[in-house]
């Protein structure tokens, strides 16, 4: 059988204050709460659940791994999620895609692309 990705997991320093972001950003919910390990229900049926796991010390640098997300209107959800608290990073394109880079409130990244769009 295949390996499948049921949970992608970000380490914080707060996951509280990392799960109210996420959960707002996703339109999802707390799925289980064990304090230091917050885990948010799948936004779509196939999707991976998201893990907020409180660590000792922040990783520095930029995150490894990464997530990126599709949307229909990619300024506008840019916008939402800077007013719940991201950063916007950057704004990089290829034929056919144009993708904004964002941090959320513990500077982890993500991107927010939309396919079709043209800078």
């Amino acid at each position: 059988m295949p390996l499948t990705i049921d949970m992608i997991t970000i380490d914080t320093g707060d996951a509280r204050k990392l799960a109210e972001f996420w959960t707002a950003a996703l339109g999802t919910e707390i799925q289980n709460d064990w304090g230091e390990f917050i885990v948010l229900a799948p936004n779509t049926e196939t999707g991976p659940a998201l893990g907020i796991q409180q660590v000792p010390d922040a990783t520095p640098g930029k995150n490894r791994v990464h997530f990126d997300s599709h949307v229909p209107d990619r300024l506008a959800e840019v916008a939402r999620l800077v007013e719940l608290g991201a950063t916007e990073v950057g704004v990089h394109s290829v034929p056919g895609l144009v993708w904004s880079v964002l941090a959320d409130p513990d500077g982890n990244q993500f991107c927010v692309g939309q396919p079709g769009e043209e800078l």
